[in-house]
């Protein structure tokens, strides 16, 4: 399962919204949620992972979701998303 969001902050990806979505992602034990941006993907579940990904205002970031949970965690990853004003969904 997958979900796409365009970066809305002005900051783009930084260290506190980054922390809030891996302690988001690492709630789901037996799913494994991907970040994919900038022709890169990494663990969602790595907070270094996600800052390398250098991501900007305008960048567009996609959730990746596999294993029982998906569906829970990518809804727990876009409220996440939109409540931090990180980004918008685009799909």
């Amino acid at each position: 399962m997958q979900k796409t969001f365009k970066i809305i902050d002005e900051d783009g990806i930084h260290a506190r919204p980054a922390t809030a979505l891996v302690n988001t992602a690492t709630k789901f034990k037996d799913t494994e949620v991907f970040a994919e941006g900038n022709g890169k993907k990494v663990t969602l579940k790595s907070i270094l992972g996600v800052l390398s990904l250098g991501l900007e205002p305008g960048d567009t970031l996609s959730l990746i979701a596999e294993g029982s949970q998906a569906a829970e965690a990518l809804s727990a990853l876009q409220d996440v998303m939109v409540k931090e004003g990180l980004g918008e969904v685009v799909e």
